[in-house]
């Protein structure tokens, strides 16, 4: 995956005490299913310590910014804009042609994931606007899902870097070690 061009995340909005686990999540998604970065508002301090713990602990190389700009980030980016709303052409009719676009001609995928009311100019910004799904659901579900399909699934095989500590698979129970293959307390 990371020798492919650029994939980003870009969180509109965020009402602090309403959205901290949602955009978050929306970091840790980006993370976990092959972005390469994030940016989430200026306002989301704590989703940002907390995505960037994570990628601390359990490796990236993995990117989160804040930004007080993000039509700004829209408007500059050097490649192609995925708005993720379920207004948008359904996930299964574009997947082919904005992953050839990702793959083939190397364009960097900028995927804008929004928060309350989205403004209009990012639906006329963006290349395309895809829902996942045209139902209301959690933007992390649809950015999982999307990330997933662009990916081919590739990126649940992903070999992380600089991990202090990775989780085990396991049929049943709970096992997190440390990179080295020591146990860490906390195992159930």
């Amino acid at each position: 995956m990371h020798d492919e061009s650029e994939v980003a995340v870009l969180r509109l909005g965020h009402r602090p005490g309403r959205d901290e686990r949602m955009t978050t999540h929306v970091g840790l998604t980006a993370r976990a299913l092959g972005a390469d970065r994030v940016w989430v508002p200026d306002n989301a301090g704590q989703s940002r310590d907390t995505v960037a713990d994570i990628t601390d602990r359990f490796g990236g190389p993995f990117e989160v910014e804040l930004t007080d700009s993000p039509q700004r980030i829209i408007r500059n980016w050097e490649g192609r804009v995925v708005h993720l709303t379920m207004y948008g052409e359904q996930v299964q009719n574009v997947e082919s042609e904005i992953r050839d676009a990702h793959r083939r001609d190397g364009e960097p995928i900028l995927v804008v994931v929004g928060a309350e009311k989205v403004p209009f100019d990012v639906y006329e910004e963006a290349d395309w606007n895809v829902g996942v799904t045209n139902q209301p659901h959690s933007e992390v579900a649809g950015l999982a899902v999307f990330l997933d399909r662009l990916f081919d699934g590739r990126e649940l095989e992903r070999e992380w870097e600089d991990a202090d500590r990775r989780v085990v698979p396991m049929e049943t129970g709970k096992r997190v070690e440390s990179a080295d293959g020591e146990r860490d307390g906390d195992n159930e």
